[in-house]
């Protein structure tokens, strides 16, 4: 019974809303995007997986594999009802595990292995339905209106680190909330507004501007102050991004048409970015409302 073939953990998806995908996509899944050509549509919402964690992925752990950068956690409880005050403008950082409806014995087995001293990632691996359990049972960073109601409302309001039972519709799920932090921020900007924001020389200076577009495209047509990080080359720029680049300053990301710079956005937004700013319709939109001297390609 505790066995679990993969081809029935695949009929489960992750608890997140039908219509709320989630922003975020981790490097090993952003670096599947990152061979996209340049002007190709943007991927399916499941090409960001919901399986996406919010940090870069070590495997430092043991079997289960976590966000670098995050301690174990030390204290292991068994499993109870959320209790804490919701977390309001948080984002949290999410592993679960999930069994089927009818699987009560299996559920109350579990919590025992986790109140022994079992970790949770190391029994998603095992048991859990979720494609999460690839890795861990992570989801990652996660905010309000992603969830399915239960499993929102139970994600936050446990104490962290603390291990919590819910019930949705795809069956029995145990939560834990390994950290939190304050909600970033992603928005558009029109290019009218970015150009008036370019007038003044601070503003360059100050703000982090990347141009995800490729060599060529950025020789036809290029905006100042714009580092040019081309989305093809992620697996190189995109591990050191937090060493290169300030997650507390205003961050703008420029494309051609708005819609490779939303997908490192999104991804900047899980690594933790406070403010981030996608160029609407990208630097074409910006040549035909801002500035007609930028030429079109």
């Amino acid at each position: 019974m505790l066995g679990l073939r993969a081809t029935r953990a695949a009929r489960f998806p992750c608890p997140y809303s039908p219509s709320s995908s989630p922003q975020a996509a981790s490097l090993s899944g952003f670096a599947r995007l990152a061979p996209l050509a340049a002007g190709s549509p943007a991927p399916p919402p499941a090409a960001l997986s919901l399986l996406a964690s919010a940090r870069p992925i070590s495997a430092t752990w043991g079997s289960a594999m976590r966000p670098a950068g995050q301690p174990r956690p030390s204290t292991r409880v068994l499993c109870t009802a959320a209790s804490s005050a919701p977390r309001e403008g948080k984002e949290v950082l999410v592993q679960h595990l999930l069994v089927g409806e009818k699987d009560a014995r299996l559920l109350v087995d579990l919590e025992k292995s986790i109140a022994s001293g079992v970790d949770l990632s190391d029994l998603a691996v095992e048991h859990s339905l979720c494609p999460s359990k690839d890795n861990g049972g992570m989801l990652g960073w996660v905010r309000r209106g992603q969830m399915v109601p239960e499993f929102e409302e139970a994600a936050f309001s446990a104490p962290l680190k603390k291990v919590v039972r819910c019930k949705t519709k795809f069956g029995w799920h145990l939560v834990q909330v390994l950290s939190e932090r304050d909600q970033c921020m992603l928005q558009d900007i029109a290019p009218e507004e970015l150009h008036a924001k370019m007038q003044d020389p601070s503003f360059i200076e100050e703000a982090q501007l990347i141009d995800v577009r490729e060599p060529d495209e950025v020789e036809r047509a290029s905006l100042p102050g714009f580092k040019v990080l081309p989305l093809r080359q992620f697996g190189t720029w995109g591990p050191v991004m937090a060493d290169e680049y300030d997650p507390q300053k205003d961050t703008y990301v420029l494309c051609h048409h708005g819609m490779r710079s939303m997908q490192v956005a999104k991804w900047l937004q899980s690594q933790g970015f406070q403010k981030i700013y996608n160029v609407a319709g990208g630097i074409h939109a910006y040549s035909l409302k801002a500035d007609s001297s930028i030429p079109t390609y």
